[in-house]
Formats: C-alpha cells, structure tokens, sequence
C-alpha cells in the first residue's frame, strides 16, 4: 500500500508532481519511481524547475514551485513517472536585481542546483562547447545503489602516511605511461603496483569535483591553455565527468568508486584536495552558473557596496562561516565520506574558511569547529593549506580542536635553503626534523604535514636546475608564479651535459629527500619526483595540459637510482616507528640514550644555536617503546657544505655495528658494514646508517 504522501497532486505537460520534501537538498530518488527536488534561496521570490531530455537544447517541461511547495526558505517538489536516467535539469529563480545590495536575481538564467550529484555538459576533456548555449552546466540525477562491499575508508593513523599528490590527468595522461585509459579514473587505478612498488598509502588527489577545463582557456601560439590544475569548482558534489573512461555513457560516479575501492584493497588511502574558499563564478563580471543566481549573497563575502571580496585570488570568496554554507560544506563532506568512502580532505586556502561575513579572521570559526568534531567525518583526515591570497598566513596557529593537520610551509622553505647551503636556516632545520615542536607543540608531529614540493611551484628536479621560473609558455610575460622559489641550479640553468653539475643535481635531489622522509610529521611526495620530473622550470603550470605537466615515464628507467633511493628510505620509514612518532619525545628511552639526538663533528658536543652545514641526528628504537622488531639506531651524517666534511659516530653497545643504509653520493642502497670511528662525507651528501647487531645484519 502506497502512503497518501507519494501520489502527485498536479500535473503539467503530462508530468505528476506534488509538494516535496525539504530534505535532502539536491535531487534525491524516492519511493521507486520519482525524485524529489530541494533547493534552498533566502532571497527568491519564486522558483522554476526545468527538465530537459539529455542534450537537449529546450526544456520538455517547465513547472513553476507552488507556494505551498516551499517551506521555509526551501523549494521543494517530488516530480513523477519519467526516466531520470535521460533527464537533465536545473532551476530559474526570480526575484530583485539589485547588486549593490547583493541581489542578482534573473529569470532569464538557467542555473545549476548547488547539490547536483552529477552533472552534464563537459563529458568529453577539452571538446570545443557552444558558447552561446544557454545553460552549460546541467544537473543530472544518479541512484546510491552501488555496492561496495565490505569496503569503507582504511582509518589509517595519519602518522604512518606517506602521501603521493598527483594530477589526476597527469599521472597517466602521457604516452609513456602504458596506461589502457590514459588520464582518467581507470588510468589513476592501473598505477596501483607502481605504488606499492614505491611504497605509497595515500594518494592526494588535485581537484575532482566537477570544473570547466575551459575557464580562462585561449590559444597562445596555436596551443590550447586549459584550466588544468581544476582550482575553480562548479559542482561540488559531482565528480568531473572528464575524469572518468566512462563519462560519455554517464558512469563517471560508478568508474570513480571502483578506483577508490582498488586502492582500498591495495592499502593506499584516497585524499581529495578541495575548493571551498571560492566557486568558478568569478567576479562582478563572471558568468551565471549556480550561486551568483540562487542566492548570491548568502553564499558570497560582499563588501558593502555589493562587490565580492577576493580572499581567494580568483574573483570571489565564499561565506564559509554563514550557517547554510557551513551546512552546505558539511553535507558535501558528508556526501563524499559516506558515498565515495573517501579517507580525508585537503582544503585550499583554508584560512579562508576562518573569516567571518565582512572578512575578519576568526579565532574559533563554527565552520572549522563543526568539521573537527563532526560525526561523519569522525576519523577522516582534515588537512588545512593554512593560508589565503589576502595575506592571512596560520601556518602553526590554524584553529585545530585537536583535529586539523596542515600544510607545513615552514618545512619546505627551510628544508629548501638549508640543503642549498644556507647556514642560518640550521638551526631552524633541527626544530623541522622533530616534527615542528615550535609550531605544533599544543598538537602532536603529525599536524605537520611535510613537504618540500607540490603541485604549485617546482618539482624537485627543477628545483636543483633552476634559479628562476620559466614560465613564458603560459602567455603572461612570466609575471605569473613565485618568484621566492629557494631554489639553486648548482652552476647551469637549465638542461646541461655537464656530467659534475648533473651529478650535485642527483645528490641534491637524495638530500631532499632523505631530510623529508627522515623527519618526523607526514611525508607528501609531489608525483614524479622519485624519478626526476621536470616542468621545464615551470614553476605555475595551471594551465598547462600537455607535455610540461604530464609525468613521462621514460624518466623512470633513466633516473632508476633516484626511484630507488626513494623507495628505500619509504620502506626504512615503515619499518622504523621511532620515525613516525608524533609525540615531541627527545629525552632518554629504554636504550639507555636519548630518543633523538643532535651531533657535530665530535659526537655528543653540537651548538644547535649557532649557524652550521653540518651535523649528525641519531634515533634510539626500541621494541618496548616503539614496537619496532629489534633495538636500534638510526643515525644520519648530514653535509650540505661544498667541501668535504668528517663526523664522528656516536658510540652505540659494543655488540652493535654500523651499517650503511643509504648514501646520497652513490647509487647502492644498503649493506656494508662502517664500523665505528668517524665516516667522512662527500660536499652535499647525506648518508644514512643503522646499527644492529652484525647477526642480525646477516
């Protein structure tokens, strides 16, 4: 028997609808064979709901929200009898066309719904779009029946991470990667083994939600600039149809969901970095697509004239801290956790989601505070790029509740000078390899999530090969992009056959990255730089989709050396909880020495407060503090000096030796005993050791 409530009442064009449900937002299946559509607008005065069959330029049926079809402030209507399958759909709202105050009412705007799950119009990447279309961007309708079986987000401790941020396009997008599906989805998934080899658990992934490639897009010098990177959403609750193998048939949300599950049955957990702090709707001068027509100043910050403030950098700045957005940005994180099983957030600018509605940062911002304590999203991974476009820098004061990690600026612009050759940044550098205590010390290491690179400025092999950015392929005369990159080209800029010059570049690249996995805190590795990935100086290529932000594979097998210093020191990190302790413990453990300990060119005699090139750190582990396998050390000789330097090795049991682990100046990992003494390291190198006792070294 049917409930009074889910028979229809009107009916137009052939179409039976009724009063619907307030919640959820966004077009939700109900009772088997209708929808309901909820959408909110303070400000409206009335509402429209067009549905068009798929592709087609004209709606099929145009049916206006009856008054007693809102509720509160919600548009609601269950629609019924009609194949939501080959359906698209959006909204029109009428009401005041004043933007001085804020309103931007036109009726005459098709609009896309907020919470659409999934949404038409750009199935196809980089297919030429009729600009005269009217509506663009189009809702579509999608069940919850996939099934995922015994899946669910992995819960991994943030502290044993190793995470792997990476273009979702350019990981595969390149001929050389062997991919069948190339920049999509699938492709992502095909990668798996190459991960597991390196040791990665957690992909960071840039930008999924649904964004316009072609936001910005020109031709410079018959070349398409694209909106690559995807920081400029427009659906934040559909993934972008593009992406997947499958978009043109619809089942991006399907292909996405069998990625993540793979990667859950291969150990490695799934981040998506996300763009709450702005929309693509740009300024006074942007198009219509969503908000700017629903209800544009409860979801934008607005100066008092009417004028969006421009925290962001990118022509509006949301009202995070406005209770329906806070709501909004809750339901899609919800959204994403329950539906999509993903493991965390990375947040964009998130400082921005620290301002209240004239801009001002917050010392306890509701937004961020339901998030740390949100039911849902209890044991998901919340992870703050701690700063925004309008100046606001929190790195090490974020409003974390205990919850929040962040984006460890301040790791990767000390790291970057002091294995360049800067002294001064030494004694900085020691607070970096303890997990950040000045800035965490309320928090634990593994607030600080640490990097050297990302997406954003050089990889690592630019980083040794450049001074400055090399930006002229992106058509803004090279303005665009840092320009306080700490980087050093060790003698030649750019590409060289310079055998010496080429061999600093190698060592510098294993110094990087010995320093970054040797740390404590959460190790981010920027995709490609295990094997040397250039951007030809590029320090800023949003824009680029082609061969300056595609990895190509082929570097792998000419950079093996570098792969495998990678995935030594991956594995030795995992093998080695006294690594990945987030507690700020440096003074004595069971072994009889400190935790962790700093050394000079004599053992045990080092001024950590005086500018230096040189020095030594050494892990005490033991079984009964760490639960590693056996009691050991873990020492590492640091030079980022330009001559020669000699360190004497702390005096560990005499039943104990040392042995080399790894050795930035040279490509063999592992095995020959040291002894003891002293180990003379090269100019710019780095060695690392463990002593153990020579049976279990057999």
């Amino acid at each position: 028997m049917k409930r009074m409530d889910s028979f229809p009442t009107h009916e137009l064009g052939g179409i039976k609808y009724r009063r619907g449900l307030a919640e959820p937002f966004g077009a939700t299946i109900v009772y088997d064979d209708a929808v309901n559509f909820s959408v909110f607008s303070k400000d409206a005065e009335s509402c429209e709901l067009l549905l068009y069959h798929k592709g087609e330029e004209e709606p099929f049926v145009v049916i206006p929200f009856l008054d007693e079809f809102r509720i509160g402030n919600v548009f609601a209507m269950i629609v019924y009898d009609f194949d939501y399958e080959e359906m698209e759909y959006g909204y029109r709202m009428d009401g005041p066309f004043d933007p001085e105050h804020g309103l931007w009412f036109n009726k005459e705007k098709v609009l896309l719904d907020p919470y659409a799950r999934m949404i038409a119009g750009r199935e196809e990447w980089g297919k030429e779009y009729d600009p005269s279309r009217q509506f663009q961007h189009r809702g579509m309708v999608i069940p919850l029946d996939y099934d995922w079986g015994d899946d669910k987000p992995l819960e991994t401790p943030l502290k044993d991470l190793v995470i792997y941020e990476t273009h979702v396009r350019g990981l595969t997008m390149h001929e050389s990667s062997g991919a069948k599906r190339r920049g999509t989805f699938f492709g992502l998934s095909e990668k798996i083994p190459y991960l597991q080899e390196l040791g990665i658990n957690c992909v960071e992934l840039l930008p999924i939600f649904e964004f316009d490639e072609f936001e910005n897009s020109r031709l410079l010098d018959g070349k398409r600039l694209y909106n690559y990177w995807g920081y400029s959403t427009v659906g934040f609750f559909a993934p972008k149809m593009s992406y997947a193998a499958s978009g043109a048939r619809g089942l991006a949300a399907d292909e996405l969901k069998n990625v993540i599950r793979r990667f859950h049955a291969a150990g490695i957990e799934v981040i998506l970095d996300v763009v709450f702090n702005h929309t693509a709707e740009g300024n006074e001068r942007g198009p219509y697509i969503s908000f700017r027509g629903v209800d544009n100043r409860t979801y934008y910050l607005l100066t008092p004239e009417g004028y969006y403030f421009n925290y962001s950098g990118c022509g509006n700045t949301m009202n995070c801290n406005n209770a329906v957005v806070r709501n909004f940005i809750l339901d899609c994180l919800r959204y994403w956790v329950s539906v999509y099983h993903i493991d965390g957030f990375r947040f964009d600018l998130a400082s921005i989601l620290s301002r209240d509605e004239q801009g001002v940062p917050m010392s306890s911002p509701p937004l961020l505070e339901s998030l740390a304590h949100d039911p849902i999203l209890g044991k998901t991974k919340l992870i703050a790029e701690a700063w925004d476009a309008g100046g606001l820098y929190q790195v090490g004061s974020f409003p974390a509740w205990g919850r929040w990690a962040e984006w460890n600026g301040k790791f990767r612009d000390c790291l970057r000078r002091f294995v360049k050759g800067d002294s001064e940044c030494g004694p900085e550098m020691l607070s970096r390899l303890q997990g950040s205590p000045d800035l965490y010390s309320n928090r634990s290491a593994e607030a600080s999530i640490n990097f050297v690179t990302c997406h954003d400025g050089f990889t690592l092999a630019d980083l040794v090969s450049y001074n400055d950015k090399h930006n002229e392929a992106n058509g803004e005369e090279n303005r665009d992009g840092a320009n306080d990159n700490n980087s050093w080209n060790c003698g030649v800029e750019g590409p060289t056959d310079d055998e010496e010059v080429l061999a600093l570049r190698l060592r510098q690249i294993k110094n990087t990255a010995a320093l970054l996995l040797l740390s404590r805190g959460v190790p981010m590795i920027l995709a490609g730089d295990e094997f040397c990935n250039s951007q030809g100086g590029n320090n800023n290529a949003y824009c680029q989709d082609n061969d300056i932000s595609w990895l190509d594979w082929t570097d792998l097998e000419k950079n093996k050396s570098v792969f495998e210093f990678f995935k030594t020191l991956i594995a030795f990190r995992k093998d080695h909880p006294v690594l990945r302790r987030k507690e700020f413990y440096t003074a004595m453990n069971s072994s009889g020495y400190p935790e962790l300990s700093f050394h000079g060119e004599h053992a045990w005699s080092f001024d950590s407060s005086a500018p230096f090139h040189t020095f030594g750190f050494m892990y005490a582990e033991t079984k009964h503090d760490h639960g590693a396998d056996e009691d050991g050390f873990i020492y590492c000789g640091v030079n980022t000096h330009w001559e020669p330097a000699s360190l004497e090795l702390p005096i560990i049991p005499a039943e104990m030796s040392w042995y080399k682990v790894a050795y930035s100046a040279d490509d063999a990992c592992g095995g020959e005993p040291v002894g003891s003494g002293s180990v003379t390291l090269m100019p710019r190198s780095v060695l690392l050791l463990m002593g153990r006792r020579a049976a279990d070294n057999a």
